[in-house]
């Protein structure tokens, strides 16, 4: 086995994982808080094991002194998404960051693997500030739409059950269920639109009841307890109605008793 300080040669991909999970989730956050659709469903990360990495370094003869470049993804970010066409779209804003190098990518949502694996895999170069320095790490970014990711993780368990030697009715049945799989994402992109203004609908009721009781909250901090009091009242009233128009002219009389607080 190899003598090296694994603890330590792994540390700076440790915190690539890190900071590259922080960062998609920020991408997140930010696109729904400017009210934008966001690609991304949610982000997972692991930095691979000992034992992999050895095992598949043996496996595509990377000598040990050659581990950082032959092995491109002891870094691993996953990022999960509602929809196929959403994959494309977080690729293209992946490709215009800044913060990351594009080494290259592989397209196995087009092309899929002969087992029936759909993803798309994206090789970054990401330079992260360790203790000792600025260190260029490479990570490989998946992205999978959900559907894609339960197959996928459902092949793994089983691969590592049979030691990577599924048996054939096992293999057939993984194929089959990759067809549905694959099926089931044509069908919810066909209903995409629909599915987003449902989602969106929700989101804006979740928006406008967020900004009302923020306000009154607000109405509290500048002493207008009268007001702030009324306010609820009314709220109280119809919070259950799900009549978004009417929270709508009731936020907008908040946000004006607001602006007549802060004046004094």
């Amino acid at each position: 086995m190899d003598g090296r300080d694994w603890k330590k040669f792994l540390l700076p991909y440790e915190q690539t994982v890190e900071e590259l999970k922080v960062k998609f989730k920020t991408l997140r956050g930010e696109l729904k808080s400017r009210e934008e659709y966001s690609p991304i469903e949610f982000v997972t990360g692991r930095v691979k094991k000992v034992s992999s990495i050895l095992e598949k370094s043996k496996r595509l003869n990377v000598p040990s002194e050659q581990l950082e470049k032959g092995i491109e993804d002891i870094a691993g970010i996953r990022i999960m998404c509602q929809f196929v066409e959403d994959i494309e779209r977080l690729a293209e804003l992946i490709r215009k960051r800044e913060d990351m190098t594009l080494v290259y990518e592989k397209d196995y949502v087009t092309n899929k693997k002969p087992s029936g694996y759909r993803s798309y895999h994206m090789i970054v170069e990401y330079p992260v500030q360790t203790a000792l320095g600025m260190k260029r790490v490479l990570a490989e970014v998946q992205i999978r739409t959900l559907a894609m990711n339960f197959w996928a993780t459902i092949e793994h368990s089983l691969n590592y059950k049979y030691r990577e030697s599924l048996p054939e009715e096992v293999i057939k049945r993984l194929s089959k269920a990759a067809e549905a799989a694959y099926l089931l994402d044509q069908e919810m992109s066909s209903i995409r639109d629909e599915i987003m203004e449902a989602q969106q609908l929700f989101d804006d009721n979740s928006n406008i009841i967020s900004r009302v009781l923020n306000g009154i909250q607000e109405l509290y901090f500048y002493y207008r307890v009268r007001e702030a009091a009324q306010f609820q009242l009314r709220f109280n009233e119809h919070w259950e109605t799900d009549d978004v128009r009417y929270l709508k002219e009731l936020s907008a009389e908040i946000d004006e008793a607001i602006a007549r607080a802060k004046k004094g």
